[in-house]
Protein backbone atom coordinates (compact mmCIF):
# COMPACT_ATOMS: atom_id res chain seq x y z
CA UNK A 1 0.00 0.00 0.00
CA UNK A 2 1.39 3.38 -0.99
CA UNK A 3 2.43 5.55 1.91
CA UNK A 4 0.39 8.72 2.19
CA UNK A 5 2.51 11.80 1.52
CA UNK A 6 1.80 14.24 4.34
CA UNK A 7 3.44 17.61 4.70
CA UNK A 8 5.49 17.80 7.89
CA UNK A 9 4.61 20.74 10.10
CA UNK A 10 7.27 23.38 10.59
CA UNK A 11 8.51 24.24 14.07
CA UNK A 12 6.62 27.52 13.84
CA UNK A 13 3.33 25.84 12.91
CA UNK A 14 3.69 23.27 15.69
CA UNK A 15 4.27 26.02 18.23
CA UNK A 16 1.27 27.98 16.99
CA UNK A 17 -0.93 24.87 17.24
CA UNK A 18 0.32 24.16 20.75
CA UNK A 19 -0.32 27.77 21.79
CA UNK A 20 -3.78 27.61 20.21
CA UNK A 21 -4.70 24.88 22.69
CA UNK A 22 -4.41 27.51 25.41
CA UNK A 23 -7.42 29.31 23.92
CA UNK A 24 -10.10 29.94 26.49
CA UNK A 25 -7.81 31.06 29.27
CA UNK A 26 -5.38 32.86 26.94
CA UNK A 27 -6.27 35.19 24.06
CA UNK A 28 -4.36 34.78 20.79
CA UNK A 29 -2.97 38.27 21.37
CA UNK A 30 -1.11 36.79 24.37
CA UNK A 31 0.40 33.82 22.52
CA UNK A 32 3.51 35.69 21.51
CA UNK A 33 4.35 36.57 25.12
CA UNK A 34 3.75 33.01 26.31
CA UNK A 35 5.66 31.24 23.54
CA UNK A 36 8.46 33.76 23.11
CA UNK A 37 9.08 33.81 26.86
CA UNK A 38 9.52 30.02 26.82
CA UNK A 39 11.63 30.11 23.65
CA UNK A 40 13.88 32.67 25.31
CA UNK A 41 14.26 30.45 28.39
CA UNK A 42 15.03 27.38 26.26
CA UNK A 43 17.50 29.25 24.08
CA UNK A 44 19.43 30.78 26.97
CA UNK A 45 19.54 27.40 28.68
CA UNK A 46 20.88 25.67 25.58
CA UNK A 47 23.64 28.26 25.24
CA UNK A 48 24.43 28.04 28.95
CA UNK A 49 24.72 24.23 28.84
CA UNK A 50 26.89 24.40 25.74
CA UNK A 51 29.26 26.86 27.42
CA UNK A 52 29.30 24.77 30.59
CA UNK A 53 30.36 21.68 28.62
CA UNK A 54 33.10 23.71 26.92
CA UNK A 55 34.51 24.71 30.32
CA UNK A 56 34.46 21.10 31.48
CA UNK A 57 36.17 19.94 28.27
CA UNK A 58 38.88 22.57 28.86
CA UNK A 59 39.50 21.24 32.37
CA UNK A 60 37.89 24.27 34.04
CA UNK A 61 35.26 22.45 36.11
CA UNK A 62 35.88 24.71 39.11
CA UNK A 63 34.70 27.71 37.06
CA UNK A 64 31.34 26.34 35.88
CA UNK A 65 29.43 28.31 38.53
CA UNK A 66 31.26 31.62 37.96
CA UNK A 67 29.26 34.25 36.09
CA UNK A 68 32.29 35.83 34.41
CA UNK A 69 33.14 32.68 32.46
CA UNK A 70 29.76 32.87 30.72
CA UNK A 71 29.37 36.60 30.16
CA UNK A 72 32.85 36.77 28.57
CA UNK A 73 31.37 34.68 25.72
CA UNK A 74 28.11 36.66 25.57
CA UNK A 75 26.23 33.86 27.37
CA UNK A 76 23.73 34.52 30.15
CA UNK A 77 24.55 32.79 33.46
CA UNK A 78 21.65 30.68 34.77
CA UNK A 79 21.05 29.63 38.35
CA UNK A 80 19.80 26.01 38.76
CA UNK A 81 16.14 27.09 39.10
CA UNK A 82 16.39 29.03 35.80
CA UNK A 83 17.63 26.15 33.67
CA UNK A 84 15.39 24.44 31.14
CA UNK A 85 16.22 21.03 32.56
CA UNK A 86 14.68 22.10 35.89
CA UNK A 87 11.56 23.40 34.13
CA UNK A 88 11.09 20.12 32.24
CA UNK A 89 11.62 18.05 35.42
CA UNK A 90 8.66 19.91 36.91
CA UNK A 91 6.58 20.32 33.73
CA UNK A 92 3.76 18.09 35.03
CA UNK A 93 3.46 19.85 38.38
CA UNK A 94 0.47 22.07 39.16
CA UNK A 95 2.76 24.96 40.10
CA UNK A 96 4.74 24.92 36.84
CA UNK A 97 3.58 28.48 35.98
CA UNK A 98 5.11 29.78 39.22
CA UNK A 99 8.36 27.94 38.49
CA UNK A 100 8.55 29.50 35.00
CA UNK A 101 7.99 32.97 36.46
CA UNK A 102 10.68 32.31 39.07
CA UNK A 103 13.09 31.16 36.35
CA UNK A 104 12.54 34.30 34.27
CA UNK A 105 12.85 36.56 37.34
CA UNK A 106 16.13 34.92 38.34
CA UNK A 107 17.61 35.18 34.83
CA UNK A 108 16.85 38.91 34.75
CA UNK A 109 18.15 39.48 38.29
CA UNK A 110 21.48 37.76 37.53
CA UNK A 111 22.03 39.48 34.18
CA UNK A 112 21.85 43.31 34.37
CA UNK A 113 21.67 43.70 30.57
CA UNK A 114 18.21 42.08 30.73
CA UNK A 115 16.82 44.63 33.19
CA UNK A 116 13.16 45.24 32.34
CA UNK A 117 13.20 42.71 29.50
CA UNK A 118 11.41 39.63 30.81
CA UNK A 119 7.76 39.03 31.77
CA UNK A 120 7.03 39.72 35.45
CA UNK A 121 4.86 37.01 37.12
CA UNK A 122 3.22 36.68 33.70
CA UNK A 123 2.54 32.95 33.63
CA UNK A 124 1.03 32.92 37.12
CA UNK A 125 -1.34 35.77 36.32
CA UNK A 126 -2.70 34.04 33.19
CA UNK A 127 -4.02 31.13 35.28
CA UNK A 128 -3.43 28.66 32.43
CA UNK A 129 -4.47 25.01 32.50
CA UNK A 130 -1.35 23.19 33.78
CA UNK A 131 -1.75 20.24 31.39
CA UNK A 132 -2.00 22.52 28.34
CA UNK A 133 1.01 24.53 29.47
CA UNK A 134 2.89 21.26 29.93
CA UNK A 135 2.03 20.23 26.36
CA UNK A 136 3.41 23.54 25.10
CA UNK A 137 6.60 22.95 27.11
CA UNK A 138 6.98 19.55 25.42
CA UNK A 139 6.75 21.22 21.99
CA UNK A 140 9.35 23.84 22.90
CA UNK A 141 11.55 21.13 24.38
CA UNK A 142 11.81 19.45 20.95
CA UNK A 143 13.46 22.52 19.43
CA UNK A 144 17.24 22.46 19.19
CA UNK A 145 17.67 26.22 19.37
CA UNK A 146 21.41 26.27 18.60
CA UNK A 147 21.63 23.61 15.89
CA UNK A 148 21.28 25.94 12.90
CA UNK A 149 23.81 28.77 13.14
CA UNK A 150 22.64 29.45 16.69
CA UNK A 151 20.10 32.26 16.37
CA UNK A 152 18.38 31.27 13.11
CA UNK A 153 15.70 28.94 14.49
CA UNK A 154 14.80 31.25 17.34
CA UNK A 155 14.74 34.23 15.00
CA UNK A 156 12.40 32.37 12.67
CA UNK A 157 10.02 31.63 15.53
CA UNK A 158 10.07 35.27 16.64
CA UNK A 159 9.34 36.54 13.13
CA UNK A 160 6.60 33.94 12.57
CA UNK A 161 4.75 34.73 15.78
CA UNK A 162 5.01 38.48 15.38
CA UNK A 163 3.69 38.22 11.83
CA UNK A 164 1.05 35.63 12.71
CA UNK A 165 -0.19 37.79 15.54
CA UNK A 166 -0.34 40.88 13.34
CA UNK A 167 -2.25 38.94 10.67
CA UNK A 168 -4.73 37.34 13.08
CA UNK A 169 -5.43 40.39 15.21
CA UNK A 170 -5.69 42.97 12.42
CA UNK A 171 -5.75 46.69 12.95
CA UNK A 172 -4.56 47.81 16.34
CA UNK A 173 -3.07 44.45 17.28
CA UNK A 174 0.24 44.40 15.47
CA UNK A 175 1.20 48.03 15.32
CA UNK A 176 4.75 47.11 16.37
CA UNK A 177 5.27 44.78 13.39
CA UNK A 178 6.75 46.10 10.15
CA UNK A 179 6.66 43.62 7.22
CA UNK A 180 10.06 41.98 6.80
CA UNK A 181 10.33 42.92 3.12
CA UNK A 182 9.86 46.62 3.95
CA UNK A 183 12.49 46.47 6.71
CA UNK A 184 14.89 44.65 4.39
CA UNK A 185 14.40 47.29 1.69
CA UNK A 186 15.27 50.10 4.11
CA UNK A 187 18.38 48.25 5.33
CA UNK A 188 19.56 47.49 1.78
CA UNK A 189 19.02 51.11 0.75
CA UNK A 190 20.91 52.59 3.72
CA UNK A 191 23.73 50.00 3.95
CA UNK A 192 24.37 50.45 7.71
CA UNK A 193 27.84 48.87 7.89
CA UNK A 194 29.18 50.81 10.87
CA UNK A 195 28.24 53.65 13.18
CA UNK A 196 25.22 54.45 15.33
CA UNK A 197 21.77 53.15 14.36
CA UNK A 198 18.63 54.68 15.88
CA UNK A 199 14.93 53.84 15.78
CA UNK A 200 12.68 56.26 17.72
CA UNK A 201 9.68 53.87 17.57
CA UNK A 202 11.49 50.54 17.62
CA UNK A 203 8.58 48.18 18.32
CA UNK A 204 9.89 44.63 18.69
CA UNK A 205 13.31 45.53 17.27
CA UNK A 206 12.83 44.36 13.69
CA UNK A 207 14.82 47.22 12.16
CA UNK A 208 17.83 46.37 14.31
CA UNK A 209 17.62 42.65 13.57
CA UNK A 210 17.49 43.32 9.82
CA UNK A 211 20.48 45.67 10.11
CA UNK A 212 22.48 42.88 11.73
CA UNK A 213 21.37 40.44 9.03
CA UNK A 214 22.47 42.93 6.37
CA UNK A 215 25.90 43.33 7.98
CA UNK A 216 26.40 39.57 8.33
CA UNK A 217 25.24 38.83 4.77
CA UNK A 218 27.80 41.35 3.47
CA UNK A 219 30.63 39.94 5.62
CA UNK A 220 30.66 42.95 7.92
CA UNK A 221 31.19 43.00 11.68
CA UNK A 222 28.24 43.70 13.96
CA UNK A 223 30.70 45.03 16.56
CA UNK A 224 31.13 48.06 14.29
CA UNK A 225 27.64 49.34 15.08
CA UNK A 226 25.93 50.73 18.17
CA UNK A 227 22.16 50.48 18.54
CA UNK A 228 19.82 53.02 20.13
CA UNK A 229 16.05 52.89 20.29
CA UNK A 230 12.93 53.75 22.21
CA UNK A 231 9.52 52.13 22.58
CA UNK A 232 6.38 53.39 24.30
CA UNK A 233 4.41 50.16 24.96
CA UNK A 234 5.73 48.17 27.92
CA UNK A 235 5.01 44.68 26.55
CA UNK A 236 6.53 45.56 23.17
CA UNK A 237 9.58 47.05 24.91
CA UNK A 238 10.11 43.69 26.62
CA UNK A 239 9.71 41.86 23.30
CA UNK A 240 12.36 44.08 21.74
CA UNK A 241 14.84 43.46 24.54
CA UNK A 242 14.28 39.69 24.33
CA UNK A 243 14.41 39.72 20.54
CA UNK A 244 17.80 41.44 20.59
CA UNK A 245 19.17 39.48 23.55
CA UNK A 246 18.67 36.08 21.92
CA UNK A 247 20.67 37.29 18.92
CA UNK A 248 23.51 38.64 21.03
CA UNK A 249 22.76 42.23 20.00
CA UNK A 250 23.62 44.86 22.58
CA UNK A 251 21.27 47.82 22.43
CA UNK A 252 20.38 50.91 24.42
CA UNK A 253 16.57 51.08 24.37
CA UNK A 254 16.40 53.50 27.27
CA UNK A 255 15.95 52.59 30.92
CA UNK A 256 12.18 52.24 30.62
CA UNK A 257 9.44 52.13 27.96
CA UNK A 258 8.57 55.78 27.30
CA UNK A 259 7.03 58.29 24.90
CA UNK A 260 9.75 59.49 22.52
CA UNK A 261 8.35 63.03 22.44
CA UNK A 262 7.80 63.55 26.17
CA UNK A 263 10.67 61.44 27.55
CA UNK A 264 13.46 61.42 24.99
CA UNK A 265 15.98 58.94 26.42
CA UNK A 266 18.68 59.80 23.86
CA UNK A 267 18.68 63.63 23.92
CA UNK A 268 22.30 64.05 22.78
CA UNK A 269 22.39 61.24 20.22
CA UNK A 270 23.72 61.91 16.73
CA UNK A 271 23.00 58.78 14.68
CA UNK A 272 24.63 57.75 11.42
CA UNK A 273 21.61 55.73 10.34
CA UNK A 274 17.97 56.08 11.35
CA UNK A 275 15.47 53.37 10.43
CA UNK A 276 11.88 53.70 11.58
CA UNK A 277 8.21 52.91 11.11
CA UNK A 278 6.53 55.38 13.47
CA UNK A 279 2.75 55.23 14.10
CA UNK A 280 0.82 56.49 11.07
CA UNK A 281 -1.11 59.76 11.39
CA UNK A 282 -0.88 59.73 15.19
CA UNK A 283 -3.51 62.12 16.53
CA UNK A 284 -3.46 64.17 19.73
CA UNK A 285 0.18 63.37 20.41
CA UNK A 286 0.57 66.66 22.34
CA UNK A 287 -1.66 69.47 23.60
CA UNK A 288 -1.44 72.96 22.04
CA UNK A 289 0.73 74.32 24.84
CA UNK A 290 3.07 71.31 25.16
CA UNK A 291 6.60 70.90 23.72
CA UNK A 292 6.44 74.27 21.96
CA UNK A 293 10.05 75.10 22.88
CA UNK A 294 11.47 71.62 22.29
CA UNK A 295 15.03 71.80 20.84
CA UNK A 296 14.14 69.15 18.25
CA UNK A 297 12.05 71.72 16.36
CA UNK A 298 14.86 74.27 16.27
CA UNK A 299 15.05 76.00 12.90
CA UNK A 300 11.52 74.86 11.99
CA UNK A 301 7.96 75.63 12.99
CA UNK A 302 6.39 73.66 15.85
CA UNK A 303 4.75 70.53 14.32
CA UNK A 304 0.92 70.43 14.40
CA UNK A 305 -0.94 68.73 17.25
CA UNK A 306 -3.44 66.87 15.06
CA UNK A 307 -0.93 64.59 13.32
CA UNK A 308 2.51 63.48 14.53
CA UNK A 309 3.98 62.59 11.10
CA UNK A 310 6.06 65.76 10.88
CA UNK A 311 6.98 65.62 14.57
CA UNK A 312 8.55 62.22 13.89
CA UNK A 313 10.43 63.64 10.89
CA UNK A 314 11.75 66.58 12.93
CA UNK A 315 12.78 64.23 15.75
CA UNK A 316 14.78 62.16 13.25
CA UNK A 317 16.38 65.17 11.57
CA UNK A 318 17.53 66.41 14.98
CA UNK A 319 19.17 63.03 15.69
CA UNK A 320 21.12 62.76 12.42
CA UNK A 321 24.90 63.11 12.46
CA UNK A 322 26.67 65.41 10.01
CA UNK A 323 26.83 62.61 7.42
CA UNK A 324 23.76 60.73 8.67
CA UNK A 325 20.99 59.19 6.56
CA UNK A 326 17.45 58.27 7.60
CA UNK A 327 14.98 55.88 5.97
CA UNK A 328 11.47 55.65 7.36
CA UNK A 329 7.88 54.65 6.59
CA UNK A 330 5.02 57.17 6.60
CA UNK A 331 1.47 57.34 5.28
CA UNK A 332 1.20 58.67 1.72
CA UNK A 333 -0.52 61.82 2.93
CA UNK A 334 2.81 62.99 4.37
CA UNK A 335 4.08 63.63 0.83
CA UNK A 336 1.43 66.20 -0.08
CA UNK A 337 -0.43 67.39 3.03
CA UNK A 338 -0.76 71.12 3.61
CA UNK A 339 -2.80 70.80 6.81
CA UNK A 340 -1.79 72.88 9.85
CA UNK A 341 1.49 74.07 8.38
CA UNK A 342 2.77 70.68 7.19
CA UNK A 343 3.24 72.09 3.68
CA UNK A 344 5.54 74.83 5.02
CA UNK A 345 7.56 72.29 7.01
CA UNK A 346 7.95 70.09 3.93
CA UNK A 347 9.01 73.13 1.90
CA UNK A 348 11.79 73.78 4.43
CA UNK A 349 12.96 70.15 4.28
CA UNK A 350 13.22 70.45 0.50
CA UNK A 351 14.87 73.87 0.46
CA UNK A 352 17.38 72.68 3.08
CA UNK A 353 18.16 69.87 0.60
CA UNK A 354 17.46 67.07 3.07
CA UNK A 355 15.22 64.87 0.89
CA UNK A 356 17.34 62.31 -0.97
CA UNK A 357 14.81 59.78 -2.25
CA UNK A 358 11.05 59.17 -2.14
CA UNK A 359 9.49 55.77 -2.84
CA UNK A 360 5.78 55.04 -3.33
CA UNK A 361 5.13 51.48 -2.13
CA UNK A 362 2.45 49.06 -3.33
CA UNK A 363 -0.69 48.62 -1.23
CA UNK A 364 -1.53 45.61 0.97
CA UNK A 365 1.98 45.25 2.41
CA UNK A 366 0.93 45.79 6.03
CA UNK A 367 -1.15 43.39 8.09
CA UNK A 368 -2.56 46.10 10.32
CA UNK A 369 -3.59 48.88 7.94
CA UNK A 370 -4.74 49.40 4.38
CA UNK A 371 -3.43 53.00 4.38
CA UNK A 372 -1.11 53.48 1.36
CA UNK A 373 2.45 54.09 2.55
CA UNK A 374 5.71 55.52 1.25
CA UNK A 375 9.38 55.59 2.19
CA UNK A 376 11.29 58.79 2.88
CA UNK A 377 15.09 58.90 2.70
CA UNK A 378 16.71 62.00 4.12
CA UNK A 379 20.37 62.95 4.52
CA UNK A 380 22.37 65.76 6.03
CA UNK A 381 25.05 65.49 3.36
CA UNK A 382 24.41 65.24 -0.38
CA UNK A 383 27.92 66.40 -1.25
CA UNK A 384 29.47 62.98 -1.41
CA UNK A 385 30.33 61.18 1.83
CA UNK A 386 28.52 59.17 4.47
CA UNK A 387 29.17 57.68 7.89
CA UNK A 388 30.80 54.50 6.55
CA UNK A 389 33.40 56.41 4.54
CA UNK A 390 31.78 55.66 1.19
CA UNK A 391 32.21 58.26 -1.51
CA UNK A 392 29.07 59.15 -3.41
CA UNK A 393 28.62 61.72 -6.14
CA UNK A 394 27.50 65.26 -5.32
CA UNK A 395 23.67 65.20 -5.41
CA UNK A 396 23.00 68.73 -4.19
CA UNK A 397 19.72 70.09 -5.51
CA UNK A 398 18.55 66.63 -6.71
CA UNK A 399 15.97 64.18 -5.38
CA UNK A 400 15.24 60.70 -6.72
CA UNK A 401 11.60 59.60 -7.09
CA UNK A 402 10.70 55.91 -7.44
CA UNK A 403 7.18 54.64 -8.10
CA UNK A 404 7.09 51.01 -6.91
CA UNK A 405 3.31 50.72 -6.64
CA UNK A 406 3.15 48.01 -9.32
CA UNK A 407 5.73 45.82 -7.60
CA UNK A 408 5.16 43.03 -5.10
CA UNK A 409 3.65 39.54 -5.12
CA UNK A 410 0.39 38.49 -3.43
CA UNK A 411 0.88 36.15 -0.46
CA UNK A 412 -2.85 35.57 -0.13
CA UNK A 413 -6.06 37.37 -1.10
CA UNK A 414 -5.32 40.39 1.06
CA UNK A 415 -1.57 40.62 1.63
CA UNK A 416 1.37 41.36 -0.62
CA UNK A 417 5.15 41.38 -0.13
CA UNK A 418 8.11 42.77 -2.03
CA UNK A 419 10.22 39.98 -3.50
CA UNK A 420 14.02 39.90 -3.29
CA UNK A 421 14.10 40.86 -6.99
CA UNK A 422 11.86 43.87 -6.28
CA UNK A 423 14.11 44.95 -3.42
CA UNK A 424 17.22 44.52 -5.57
CA UNK A 425 15.72 46.56 -8.42
CA UNK A 426 14.71 49.46 -6.18
CA UNK A 427 18.00 49.39 -4.27
CA UNK A 428 20.13 49.25 -7.42
CA UNK A 429 18.21 52.18 -8.90
CA UNK A 430 18.92 54.29 -5.82
CA UNK A 431 22.55 53.22 -5.50
CA UNK A 432 23.26 53.83 -9.19
CA UNK A 433 21.69 57.28 -8.92
CA UNK A 434 23.59 58.04 -5.71
CA UNK A 435 26.92 56.64 -6.86
CA UNK A 436 27.14 57.16 -10.62
CA UNK A 437 26.73 60.03 -13.11
CA UNK A 438 23.17 60.67 -14.28
CA UNK A 439 22.52 60.27 -18.00
CA UNK A 440 19.55 61.47 -20.04
CA UNK A 441 16.54 59.18 -20.33
CA UNK A 442 17.04 58.64 -24.06
CA UNK A 443 20.64 57.47 -23.65
CA UNK A 444 21.53 53.82 -24.00
CA UNK A 445 21.13 52.01 -20.68
CA UNK A 446 24.37 51.02 -19.00
CA UNK A 447 25.08 49.29 -15.70
CA UNK A 448 27.49 52.12 -14.97
CA UNK A 449 24.86 54.83 -15.32
CA UNK A 450 21.54 55.84 -13.86
CA UNK A 451 18.80 56.99 -16.21
CA UNK A 452 15.19 58.08 -15.76
CA UNK A 453 12.60 55.45 -16.69
CA UNK A 454 9.10 56.69 -17.52
CA UNK A 455 6.56 55.36 -15.05
CA UNK A 456 9.22 54.15 -12.62
CA UNK A 457 11.97 56.62 -11.63
CA UNK A 458 12.96 60.25 -12.11
CA UNK A 459 15.85 62.36 -10.85
CA UNK A 460 14.22 65.74 -10.21
CA UNK A 461 15.78 69.12 -9.50
CA UNK A 462 14.78 71.53 -6.78
CA UNK A 463 13.21 73.75 -9.47
CA UNK A 464 11.02 70.89 -10.69
CA UNK A 465 9.86 70.19 -7.13
CA UNK A 466 9.06 73.89 -6.64
CA UNK A 467 6.92 73.83 -9.81
CA UNK A 468 4.97 70.96 -8.25
CA UNK A 469 4.22 73.03 -5.13
CA UNK A 470 6.74 71.08 -3.05
CA UNK A 471 4.67 67.91 -3.29
CA UNK A 472 6.81 64.77 -3.05
CA UNK A 473 4.48 62.16 -4.56
CA UNK A 474 6.59 60.12 -7.06
CA UNK A 475 3.69 59.81 -9.53
CA UNK A 476 3.96 63.56 -10.20
CA UNK A 477 7.50 63.17 -11.49
CA UNK A 478 8.00 59.75 -13.05
CA UNK A 479 5.24 60.13 -15.66
CA UNK A 480 3.54 57.23 -17.41
CA UNK A 481 5.34 54.20 -18.78
CA UNK A 482 5.35 54.01 -22.56
CA UNK A 483 3.18 51.20 -23.92
CA UNK A 484 4.63 48.93 -26.56
CA UNK A 485 2.93 49.01 -29.97
CA UNK A 486 1.51 45.57 -30.72
CA UNK A 487 1.70 46.22 -34.48
CA UNK A 488 -2.07 45.84 -35.13
CA UNK A 489 -3.49 48.71 -37.25
CA UNK A 490 -6.09 50.94 -35.55
CA UNK A 491 -8.84 50.15 -38.10
CA UNK A 492 -8.40 46.42 -37.51
CA UNK A 493 -8.50 46.87 -33.70
CA UNK A 494 -11.61 49.06 -33.92
CA UNK A 495 -13.45 46.56 -36.13
CA UNK A 496 -12.66 43.69 -33.75
CA UNK A 497 -13.67 45.68 -30.65
CA UNK A 498 -16.91 46.83 -32.31
CA UNK A 499 -17.85 43.27 -33.26
CA UNK A 500 -17.20 42.14 -29.67
CA UNK A 501 -19.32 45.00 -28.29
CA UNK A 502 -22.25 44.31 -30.65
CA UNK A 503 -22.17 40.60 -29.74
CA UNK A 504 -22.26 41.46 -26.05
CA UNK A 505 -25.16 43.90 -26.60
CA UNK A 506 -27.15 41.19 -28.44
CA UNK A 507 -26.45 38.74 -25.64
CA UNK A 508 -27.60 41.32 -23.07
CA UNK A 509 -30.85 41.84 -25.01
CA UNK A 510 -31.51 38.08 -25.05
CA UNK A 511 -30.88 37.88 -21.30
CA UNK A 512 -33.28 40.79 -20.71
CA UNK A 513 -35.99 38.98 -22.69
CA UNK A 514 -35.45 35.75 -20.74
CA UNK A 515 -35.75 37.63 -17.44
CA UNK A 516 -39.01 39.30 -18.62
CA UNK A 517 -40.50 35.92 -19.57
CA UNK A 518 -39.55 34.38 -16.22
CA UNK A 519 -41.12 37.29 -14.36
CA UNK A 520 -44.27 36.90 -16.49
CA UNK A 521 -44.52 33.23 -15.46
CA UNK A 522 -44.33 34.35 -11.83
CA UNK A 523 -47.19 36.79 -12.38
CA UNK A 524 -45.11 39.98 -12.57
CA UNK A 525 -45.84 41.54 -15.94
Amino acid sequence: MAKKNTKQKSIEESLWDAANKLRGKVESSEYKHVVLGLIFLKFTSDKFEKRKQELIAEGKEKYVDMVEFYTMNNVFFLAPESRWSYIMENAKQDDIAIKIDTALFTVEKNNPSLKGALPDNYFSRLNMDASKLSALLDTVNNIDTIADNEEDIVGRVYEYFLGKFAASEGKGGGEFYTPKSVVKLIAEMLEPYKGKIYDPACGSGGMFVQSIKFIESHNGNKKDISIYGQEYTATTYKLAKMNLAIRGINANLGDVPADTFFKDQHPDLKADFIMANPPFNQKGWRADNELTDDPRWRGYDVPPTGNANYAWILNMISKLSENGTAGFVLANGSMSSNTSGEGELRKKFIENDLVDCMIALPGQLFYTTQIPVCLWFMTKNKKGGNATGSNFRNREGETLFIDARNMGTMLDRTHKELTDDDIAEITNTYHNWRNKPVTSSDSEQSEELYRDVAGYCKSATLEEIKKNDYILTPGRYVGIAAEEDDGIPFEEKMTELSQTLFAQMNEAAELDQTIRENLKLLGYE
